[in-house]
């Protein structure tokens, strides 16, 4: 692990530049106390951060990429609850001493993170202030997240399944590019590939991406907003209300 300390930078908050939304507007002080116990970590695309069930002993904070909370069925088939990237944290649970989660923890898009340590951010968040009120929001919003995707997973169609999700994606990456096969969308959304296919062949008939072997390119987001469901409005305005209106959702 690289070490990246905070304390001999800390002139203007701004300087350490943690590119997290949960970090980048702690007040001064908390920036003192955890600032030299993050870590900088790489986050390659297929890591496992956390097992389902096992023992956590990190958290989390990305700085860019994306991590997809799996839930997998006793056939072994997988789906995505969740997905986190820079607005968020990895691991919530273990500020209430909750060290094993059902589902596990997939890097989807690779990138990097700032690693903290269970027992400094339990402690952290036992002193109160602005450290466990941001990450009660977070843990609000994420909730959210994961009750409208199993919504959306019950009652809508491919299309505005894959639609939501790419929103999503784009959201947090920062890029119209996005690298995933069909058939890794498919697995996170629960769905048989062929249904994928369909899909994304119609958001690309429609203009709204381009797709080749691997990589989907936004090309116009107002196309699959249109498209979309309201899942994906109502998981991006409660994100805002709880976390800023400049977070992602």
């Amino acid at each position: 692990f690289q070490v990246f300390t905070l304390r001999t930078r800390m002139a203007k908050k701004a300087d350490w530049a943690p590119h997290n939304g949960l970090l980048q507007d702690l007040p001064h002080d908390v920036c003192e106390r955890i600032g030299g116990d993050l870590q900088l970590v790489e986050l390659p695309v297929g890591k496992v951060l956390h097992e389902a069930s096992a023992q956590q002993s990190t958290m989390y904070f990305p700085r860019e990429g994306i991590v997809s909370l799996l839930y997998a069925l006793e056939n072994g088939d997988t789906s995505e609850v969740a997905m986190i990237g820079n607005e968020g944290v990895v691991g919530i649970g273990l500020v209430a001493n909750n060290r094993t989660l059902p589902v596990r923890a997939v890097v989807q898009a690779g990138g990097e993170a700032l690693a903290l340590r269970a027992d400094i951010a339990q402690r952290e968040f036992r002193r109160g202030g602005a450290f466990q009120a941001i990450l009660l929001r977070y843990m609000q919003a994420l909730l959210t997240q994961t009750a409208l995707t199993g919504v959306c997973n019950r009652h809508h169609t491919v299309d505005r399944q894959l639609s939501r999700w790419l929103l999503l994606v784009n959201d947090r990456i920062g890029s119209a590019e996005i690298k995933m096969t069909q058939e890794q969308i498919a697995r996170l959304l629960g769905v048989r590939r062929e249904g994928i296919t369909e899909a994304a062949r119609r958001l690309q008939d429609d203009g709204c991406i381009r797709y080749s072997r691997g990589l989907i390119q936004v090309l116009e987001r107002e196309c699959l907003l249109a498209r979309s469901c309201e899942c994906y409005s109502g998981i991006r305005n409660e994100y805002d209300r709880l976390l800023g209106s400049d977070s992602v959702a």
